[in-house]
């Protein structure tokens, strides 16, 4: 592939991801008020319908090029080790500090956002043994196992197992996305028609879509968790996958493609997700959400999460948190090579 294609593809995710962690800061920070303003449970709903799937197809995309070998053993080390250190931060204050009640305080349940390091590393070594397979055959393979999932008789929060199935199809459609292809497909009058659409689906929710379970857009519960026993629960899955699938690539259209600051910031959007859940924490615990009860303060809510967002991106705070968020990871590659007798 060419490489100004290349440098394109990544300066287009990269601010679509730094665009997503924004959506995410913003959903997490608005979800305590969604029973209240119907205007936020719109806005809720309709952030849910794209930017998970959108994040892990992005986490796909620039996975592709590192799942295996030394670099792909050294990623999903560290990943682990990610894992590990904010399973056991997050956890250690929700007990002692926030007190929040009815939370796992286990490794085998991933706490709030730390589903998507767990789920990432099920993604990774699945894409690895399934390699063999054809694109075709791997997509249609997750979209079945995404369904199934969802008829386990258990819990579907531990492991992650839940999300990690639900979310599989679009790991996978990231690790083959072409975009030469998407440059040809994404013609100006194609990406206004999409940003259209994405309003046309914003509106739509506000009107009718206000009754939806929000279960169904987390991705993390079963169908018998939904209140769905009959046999064909699986089908709401599949249309479910048909809205997050046009809301994606409507919400992809409203994207940039030059480089530009939310670029640079889209490299640091890692900080961002793991860090943000210490600021909504703080901020429930603080008594803000009482005061916040009109228009104008929820509209300021919103402005504060994407300033944070922006704040958490910047250089210092990477230069700060870098040992939490990205560990070294050579002292355990280090060991596992003596252990196996590696060189």
């Amino acid at each position: 592939m060419d490489t100004s294609i290349l440098k394109q593809g990544e300066t287009y995710f990269l601010n679509l991801r730094f665009l997503l962690i924004v959506t995410v800061f913003i959903a997490n920070a608005i979800e305590p008020l969604i029973l209240q303003m119907s205007g936020l449970h719109q806005l809720f709903l309709w952030i849910l319908t794209f930017h998970m799937p959108l994040f892990v197809l992005v986490t796909g995309y620039f996975a592709k090029s590192s799942l295996t070998g030394k670099v792909g053993r050294r990623t999903l080390t560290q990943i682990g080790l990610q894992y590990i250190i904010f399973q056991s931060i997050y956890s250690f204050l929700d007990y002692t500090f926030f007190h929040v009640a009815n939370t796992h305080h286990s490794f085998f349940a991933p706490y709030l956002l730390l589903w998507f390091l767990a789920s990432h590393i099920c993604w990774r070594l699945i894409s690895i043994s399934t390699r063999k397979l054809s694109p075709t055959q791997q997509i249609i393979l997750s979209l079945i196992l995404g369904v199934l999932v969802g008829y386990l008789p258990f819990d579907g929060v531990w492991l992650s197992i839940s999300r990690t199935f639900v979310f599989l199809p679009f790991f996978i459609i990231g690790t083959h996305f072409n975009f030469s292809v998407f440059m040809e497909l994404i013609t100006t009058w194609r990406k206004r028609g999409f940003a259209f659409v994405s309003v046309g689906l914003f509106v739509i929710l506000g009107l009718w879509g206000l009754n939806v379970p929000t279960g169904w857009l987390f991705g993390s519960m079963t169908f018998i968790q939904l209140g769905q026993h009959e046999w064909y629960a699986g089908i709401f899955r599949i249309a479910l996958y048909i809205l997050q699938f046009i809301s994606a690539a409507a919400f992809m259209a409203w994207i940039p493609m030059i480089e530009s600051r939310i670029t640079h910031m889209g490299r640091r959007t890692l900080y961002v997700f793991l860090l943000h859940g210490f600021i909504i924490r703080l901020a429930n615990i603080s008594g803000v959400y009482q005061h916040i009860n009109t228009p104008e303060a929820a509209v300021l809510l919103i402005v504060t999460a994407i300033a944070l967002t922006i704040l958490l991106a910047q250089p210092f705070v990477t230069r700060l948190a870098h040992p939490l968020v990205e560990p070294s990871v050579h002292w355990i590659i280090h060991l596992e090579n003596r252990a196996f007798r590696r060189s």
